[in-house]
């Protein structure tokens, strides 16, 4: 399972299995292509996607190569990524969820407004409800590695955004359907559109400001391109949901004890460590923002009061529209907010 000790040991078994006799690299018995759409560089694939995948190439000693294809350099557009791990045109991918809407609806309870605490306690009861709820429904077509959600989602914008009044008319990017709903409910215009559109569509006008995390801010730089950022106290205004995906032909081609490797090295344990790792580069990324002289507002809990009861609504919307396609959406929310209570301990 990835821990801090294993990362440390990955690195090294790294080195020492791309020397075999006389300095020559070992062949690799198999090969999966891993598809993203952030670069390289960016958070995620440098110190999640990276790491699990040299843990599982060390762990395999070196009979699964995993080759790392970032920015959607197989081709495609990032809502095709889902697809893409279900046709097999990559092995691997990692996407945000809400970027294909209302394909997999119990994702979407960890994405209502102010419910997650942190990441790590929201991905772990994200990965046991995924395990008792979607594994055999909406991901019944996939196997599932990991699932994850991002620290506190916030508000970065041209024009400072002190109250909901400041949000009316302005032209937001939002990362999915939930996000976009919660947005319009706040008076503000949604645009959809996936994370790499983000730093043209500021730059050319096509948006006022942007709903991301802290940490992918520095790979858009985002920051140079908008002089506010407006976070929510000790609260998340939101969070997006992740899976790491493998065509399931794909693992079921595996001999038992590689397949043994993926399990390893899978499920609650990576679920936990991702998104630990995606909020623990918030504050870096806030800390650079600071530096170039950007205003950051935060909300006292008063006025985070007023937008909770704001974006109430939105919840009731969800359930109506889970009864509408025959998902018990009170005893999702329930088991939900019981797993995240559980795991924020």
């Amino acid at each position: 399972m990835i821990c801090r000790t294993a990362i440390l040991a990955s690195a090294a078994m790294t080195v020492l299995l791309s020397l075999g006799s006389g300095g020559q690299a070992l062949a690799a018995e198999v090969s999966l292509r891993l598809h993203q759409f952030l670069p390289a560089q960016a958070n995620v694939p440098r110190h999640i996607l990276d790491v699990w995948a040299d843990q599982v190439e060390a762990a395999s000693d070196g009979r699964i190569s995993i080759e790392r294809y970032p920015s959607m350099q197989l081709g495609g557009k990032p809502p095709e990524l889902i697809d893409q791990a279900v046709d097999g045109v990559a092995d691997i991918v990692w996407t945000v969820v809400g970027y294909t809407p209302g394909r997999f609806p119990r994702t979407e309870v960890f994405e209502l407004p102010f419910t997650m605490t942190s990441a790590e306690a929201v991905s772990r009861a994200y990965w046991e409800l995924f395990e008792m709820e979607m594994r055999d429904t909406e991901f019944k077509d996939l196997k599932i590695l990991g699932t994850w959600v991002h620290g506190p989602g916030i508000i970065h914008s041209r024009k400072p955004v002190r109250s909901m009044d400041d949000l009316r008319g302005m032209k937001i990017r939002g990362g999915s359907r939930m996000v976009n709903k919660l947005l319009e409910r706040l008076g503000a215009t949604p645009v959809g559109m996936p994370v790499p559109a983000v730093p043209e569509a500021l730059s050319k006008g096509v948006i006022d400001a942007t709903t991301i995390p802290w940490e992918v801010t520095t790979a858009l730089k985002v920051p140079e391109l908008v002089s506010n950022h407006t976070q929510f106290s000790n609260k998340a205004l939101y969070t997006l949901t992740f899976v790491l995906a493998m065509n399931k032909q794909s693992y079921e081609r595996l001999p038992d004890d590689l397949k043994q490797v993926i399990d390893d090295n899978s499920g609650l344990e990576l679920s936990a460590f991702a998104g630990r790792v995606m909020e623990d580069y918030d504050a870096p990324a806030r800390e650079t923002a600071q530096g170039l002289g950007n205003t950051v507002i935060t909300l006292d809990d008063a006025a985070v009061a007023e937008w909770e009861a704001a974006t109430a609504p939105v919840v009731d919307e969800w359930l109506a529209d889970m009864q509408e396609m025959g998902i018990d959406g009170d005893a999702l929310l329930r088991e939900a907010r019981a797993l995240i209570a559980k795991h924020s301990k």
